[in-house]
């Protein structure tokens, strides 16, 4: 099986590095995508999954408040932390994180290598090294991340999980993933 031309690697992008038009307004670092890192990725013949954006789904494309780019970006990621407590919204997250540990389960029962996850430091949701609460950034794993990281530990499976902030300096970082 799957025996034809694919290269069996595959790594796991936030939604937003793929797609700046989706992050919470007054944060986007750049006008689309993280462009060399997505290049890097195609160079090294690795098949891209974008990860669901949880803030978009669940709060939807202003994030629950049309006026969140008028706070510091930190005060509105703790705000967006907050609505996503919410029960209907947390129950949303948590449904979509068991969707992107069930396809990195799926990718992996099939001998494909999964390189990584890669998430958005500073998010509420997808910060891996940090995330926001408290009105400022602090070490840890926003809320989407640490669903998912629960869901594969649970299952046995570890894969390597990194942030990125920017896109300067994203391919180096990334690189060390393949």
């Amino acid at each position: 099986m799957f025996t034809d031309g694919r290269s069996k690697k595959v790594i796991f992008l936030a939604h937003c590095l793929l797609n700046q038009n989706a992050i919470s307004d007054g944060t986007a670092v750049c006008p689309a995508a993280f462009g060399e890192l997505i290049q890097l990725l195609l160079d090294h013949e690795v098949g891209v999954v974008q990860m669901p954006c949880p803030e978009l789904c669940c709060l939807g494309l202003d994030q629950g408040d049309v006026h969140g780019a008028d706070r510091p970006v930190v005060e509105e990621n703790t705000r967006i932390r907050r609505a996503m407590e919410k029960d209907g919204p947390r129950q949303k997250r948590e449904a979509l994180a068991g969707l992107v540990s069930e396809q990195v389960q799926e990718y992996r029962r099939h001998g494909f290598q999964v390189l990584g996850i890669v998430g958005a430091n500073r998010s509420p949701n997808c910060g891996v090294e940090t995330t926001s609460d408290f009105d400022r950034e602090v070490e840890g794993r926003g809320a989407f991340m640490e669903a998912i990281a629960q869901r594969l530990e649970a299952a046995g499976i570890s894969v390597p999980m990194l942030g990125l902030k920017s896109p300067d300096g994203a391919a180096q970082k990334v690189a060390t993933l393949l």
